[in-house]
């Protein structure tokens, strides 16, 4: 039996922007933080296959049941403190900055199992 998948997207809350400008940045994040670990050494193609983080891989094959959970940071502060938490247990994740502005608008995991996501992040509401 294939390891349910998960993908954790942590959204600022604090920002006064339309829901859909953030739900925009969320699917930037979450499409940067796929793309950037199937191949962790180059951006070609022909290294994809033994570079690429496992779980990512099999994540994208599952087109039609991929999981996401959407969490609320209630800060900057508060999304930056998630990112040294990913860090100290060595999960992967892209930090989406908003440009030309400049302002940081959420985080992207890789693709893990929840058990490994879940209780780094469990302290977070879900976006509403």
């Amino acid at each position: 039996m294939a390891k349910t998948l998960v993908q954790y997207i942590v959204v600022r809350g604090d920002l006064n922007w339309p829901v859909g400008a953030l739900i925009g940045n969320s699917c930037h994040a979450s499409v940067a933080a796929i793309v950037s670990n199937l191949s962790s050494s180059s951006s070609t193609a022909a290294n994809t296959a033994a570079d690429a983080d496992n779980d990512t891989v099999e994540y994208i094959k599952q087109l039609d049941s991929m999981t996401k959970v959407v969490l609320k940071a209630d800060s900057e502060l508060e999304l930056r403190q998630c990112c040294q938490k990913l860090d100290e247990n060595n999960v992967k994740y892209y930090l989406w900055t908003e440009q030309p502005e400049n302002i940081v608008t959420c985080l992207a995991t890789i693709p893990k199992p929840r058990a490994v996501l879940k209780p780094l992040l469990s302290h977070l509401k879900l976006f509403k």
